[in-house]
């Protein structure tokens, strides 16, 4: 059975991480449980300073020895720093990506083979340093938006890393990243938020309200503790797929409004139970990693040939627990090697037959 992708060289395994907030320290924790000596910045000298001596980090100092940097600032700094970063080290192994919310912004304002645009889907009502866990990321859906730029070698040392620290890696195009978390993620921390500050609102004259606050409310307003500083940037960023949901969003309620209005029972039996199946069938965060699959596909040497692979996946909810070229895909071409879960092994063949690619099944 093939190992996944790990750096071998023991000085390679240095990671940098720019922001040591909630998601960043995190993640330098994850990375120094697995083996990585992760060195970190902060624009807050406090931060820096905490991260050093609860030993978040090993030091302050930016080398040539570091081969994976992650940018863990707001959405809207990112892209300054990572090509800063690109443009300072001309390492060509060196990976660099990002954790922020939104992609689309990024992704065309980074353009160098070496850069991956990356979204944990993994979060915390605990804020920055102090609510920091190496475990943030175990079994959470971990985003990459690879583009035709995109070198298959710096996704797929990417991919392993991440698969390192217990994330489901899911490739997808950075628009359709965009257009698809303003629902599973964006719009919900706003909804979370206005049901609270409303309940919060009544509450000045009802103080008992809070105390009949039951699991259903709570459970819906838990994100709304989380760090409010990080949402700005990434709603602005993201602001036509935000205001498209929330369009949409306003339509259901005033269909809902006008039902109770009529008392139109059949019409709100109907919501409710739609919404129940769709809850019941939501895919689960993890997939089994026993009774693996591999999957050979032979691939052209040409621009985009990974992320077709890597979106045909995603589109069929098949995880791709690891990935690697099994000899060199320069000048005439290679193989991939994908281990994928066998139940779902021939979902994926098909497509990836349908496409064209040359997929052979072990």
């Amino acid at each position: 059975m093939p190992s996944r992708f790990v750096m071998t060289s023991l000085n390679s395994r240095q990671a940098y991480v720019v922001g040591l907030g909630l998601i960043g320290a995190s993640l330098a924790k994850a990375l120094g449980e697995v083996g990585w000596l992760v060195s970190g910045d902060d624009a807050d000298p406090r931060v820096r300073a905490a991260a050093l001596d609860e030993g978040v980090i090993v030091d302050f100092t930016l080398s040539d020895e570091h081969t994976l940097l992650f940018v863990a600032t707001p959405a809207g700094s990112v892209a300054e720093i990572a090509n800063s970063l690109l443009h300072s080290f001309r390492n060509p192994s060196l990976v660099v990506s990002d954790v922020a919310g939104v992609k689309g912004s990024i992704v065309r304002d980074v353009l160098d083979p070496r850069f991956v645009g990356g979204h944990p889907m993994a979060g915390s009502e605990r804020r920055g340093l102090k609510g920091a866990k190496a475990d943030l990321f175990q079994g959470c859906n971990w985003i990459l938006t690879p583009t035709d730029m995109t070198k298959p070698e710096t996704y797929i040392a990417l991919h392993g890393v991440l698969r390192e620290i217990g994330a489901n890696v899911v490739g997808v195009r950075a628009d359709d990243h965009d257009r698809l978390v303003a629902i599973a993620s964006h719009v919900p921390h706003l909804l979370a938020g206005a049901l609270m500050n409303e309940a919060a609102f009544t509450a000045q004259t009802d103080a008992v309200l809070l105390q009949l606050a039951a699991g259903g409310f709570r459970d819906m307003t838990r994100i709304a503790a989380g760090d409010p500083s990080i949402w700005p940037d990434v709603l602005f960023e993201n602001r036509d797929a935000v205001t498209d949901t929330l369009v949409a969003l306003e339509k259901r309620l005033e269909n809902l409004r006008i039902a109770i209005a009529d008392e139109s029972r059949d019409i709100i039996e109907e919501s409710l139970a739609s919404a129940s199946e769709a809850r019941r069938t939501l895919p689960g965060r993890a997939l089994s990693s026993e009774n693996l699959t591999y999957l050979r596909v032979g691939v052209a040497d040409q621009p985009g040939v990974l992320a077709s692979v890597t979106r045909a996946a995603s589109e069929l909810l098949v995880n791709i627990y690891d990935i690697e070229i099994a000899h060199g895909i320069e000048g005439i071409g290679g193989t991939l090697l994908l281990a994928v879960d066998s139940a779902q092994a021939s979902l994926l063949l098909d497509a990836l037959l349908t496409l064209g690619f040359n997929v052979v099944q072990e």
